[in-house]
């Protein structure tokens, strides 16, 4: 059975059984108080008035309950349509939802006070008016009682459906009891009518001096016992009422506190707490969208750029003299790219060539500083502090160039590095700015990347960087002769990537030393006549 077929059947019985048990109760109170607990005036003929009492009691909830049931069932239908149809809820199921347990209780209300009017009526033309107070006394008992259990239950049942009808929007301000109202229909059920009635009792037993000392102590140890009872049970249902929405709040902010920002709390309630639990999914979406804006924002200018802005909140234009390493890198031919392919066939190539250096670079703590059409700059020691720049981005390129052979063999790209003391900030205007460096090595590097094409390696780096760079990586290059690079006065000295090592095989390495072995012994034979001589 699926879900919605089961709140459609939970919808549909809540009804019965909550006016059934509600009224159950309060006509059991009614029983007990009527016949144990509250004292009989005197009477002429005690049995006979049980008698009549009996079947106006037992007759009313006959003629009484299909009425209250089919006047509940018409207050009901929008309630049943929203379950089983589903969808957004409209203006009439909105207001039959969260206004159904208030109505339901008024319903049940007003059939208890006509029940405990008509009661004590006919308690007055029949018999006397001390035993009509009484009568009506303890129906307003049992109506608290029922009322109370109604709207508790109804409340607590109808929660799945509240929650279809607040999930599209935030609960709005309805006249419905709030944690207040619930606070004092706990205390009205389980002290204050329970203590109305011993009020009612002392004073009956202040104006007729002939109540029986045994039954007055029954009847206070009856209320008293009611309200230990009663009040410890709605209590606890009004406790519950307002405990529940805070406990899945407190479950939410646990998952947030873990980084789950897809946390949704049910919204089942319009009132206070319902406000709460509104109010975190407002906040949790905010969350998202500011998490969205933040990786967008990354996206575009780089993680840590957009880590400082957040920390910095005002930016201003301008910068610092920083040492920084510079990578750039520039596909050759891209001219005879776009003339030879298609449109989209150049975009899907380049995307895969920027995902490469994208991926290296960052995994030797740079960040892509911007993308230049088919080329790339890459910073590296700015904005944050690196403890070897020159190291990192002399790996990256090492690196690059084998992965751009191995991944986007379609392209060919020079790579350029360069170090040394750039301004490295926000540059543009108030309304427009980015963070970006400018300096000397940016320009070198360009310059390294267009010579590179024409290397073998596709690798040149400046020998600045390889004097800042540690031993580790610095040992994997070699300097090679200085040049002076288009549009510079300075010459640069060139280095370049060493090959890598192949190991040598055993055999190969076998075979060699057997060969030196047996070179030796014919140099030495050789050389043995000479010395016989």
């Amino acid at each position: 059975m699926t879900r919605r077929s089961m709140l459609e059947i939970r919808v549909r019985w809540v009804l019965l059984v909550v006016v059934v048990v509600a009224n159950a109760v309060g006509g059991l109170v009614v029983l007990l108080f009527a016949t144990f607990v509250v004292p009989d005036p005197p009477l002429d003929d005690p049995g006979h008035v049980h008698f009549v009492n009996a079947v106006a009691f037992f007759s009313y909830p006959v003629i009484a309950g299909p009425g209250a049931l089919g006047l509940g069932l018409w207050l009901w239908r929008p309630v049943v349509r929203l379950v089983r149809d589903g969808g957004p809820a409209d203006r009439e199921q909105k207001r039959a939802v969260l206004l159904g347990p208030l109505r339901l209780t008024l319903l049940v209300g007003g059939l208890w006070a006509v029940g405990a009017a008509g009661w004590a009526v006919l308690d007055l033309v029949l018999f006397t008016g001390r035993l009509a107070v009484k009568t009506g006394l303890t129906c307003l008992l049992g109506a608290a009682t029922t009322c109370t259990i109604v709207y508790l239950l109804s409340e607590r049942l109808l929660r799945p459906a509240a929650a279809l009808v607040l999930a599209a929007e935030p609960p709005r301000r309805f006249r419905l009891p709030g944690v207040t109202t619930r606070v004092m229909l706990a205390w009205a059920l389980g002290t204050a009518i329970p203590v109305f009635g011993l009020i009612c009792v002392a004073i009956a037993a202040l104006a007729a001096s002939d109540i029986d000392v045994t039954k007055l102590a029954i009847t206070i140890l009856g209320l008293g016992g009611a309200a230990l009872t009663a009040g410890m049970y709605v209590t606890y249902m009004a406790t519950r009422a307002i405990a529940d929405p805070i406990k899945s709040v407190r479950t939410g902010m646990a998952l947030v506190e873990r980084g789950d920002l897809q946390a949704v709390v049910p919204v089942y309630d319009a009132s206070e707490v319902g406000q709460l639990q509104a109010g975190f999914n407002h906040m949790v979406a905010g969350l998202r969208e500011h998490e969205r804006l933040r990786d967008l924002f990354g996206r575009h200018v780089g993680e840590e750029v957009a880590d400082l802005a957040l920390e910095r909140g005002d930016i201003t234009l301008g910068g610092e003299v920083r040492e920084v390493a510079v990578l750039f890198v520039d596909l050759a031919g891209s001219t005879r790219l776009a003339e030879t392919r298609g449109p989209d066939e150049v975009v899907g190539l380049l995307n895969r060539f920027f995902g490469v250096v994208v991926s290296v670079v960052g995994g030797h703590g740079g960040w892509i500083n911007k993308f230049e059409g088919d080329a790339a700059l890459a910073i590296f020691g700015a904005p944050s502090e690196l403890e070897d720049a020159a190291g990192g981005a002399l790996g990256a390129a090492r690196e690059l160039a084998v992965r751009l052979r191995a991944d986007v063999p379609e392209l060919d790209a020079g790579i350029g590095v360069s170090a040394g003391q750039v301004v490295a900030g926000y540059i543009g205007a108030e309304q427009r700015f980015e963070y970006t460096v400018i300096g000397d090595p940016v320009n070198e590097a360009a310059r390294l990347s267009d010579l590179a094409k024409v290397s073998p390696r596709r690798v040149l780096a400046s020998g600045t960087v390889l004097g800042l760079a540690h031993l580790g990586e610095a040992g994997h290059w070699d300097l090679g002769k200085p040049v002076t690079l288009r549009g510079r006065t300075r010459p640069t000295r060139l280095a370049v990537p060493r090959p890598p090592e192949v190991p040598e095989q055993p055999g190969r390495r076998r075979r060699r030393l057997l060969g030196a072995f047996a070179l030796a012994n014919r140099s030495r034979a050789r050389s043995e006549p000479e010395d016989a001589e």
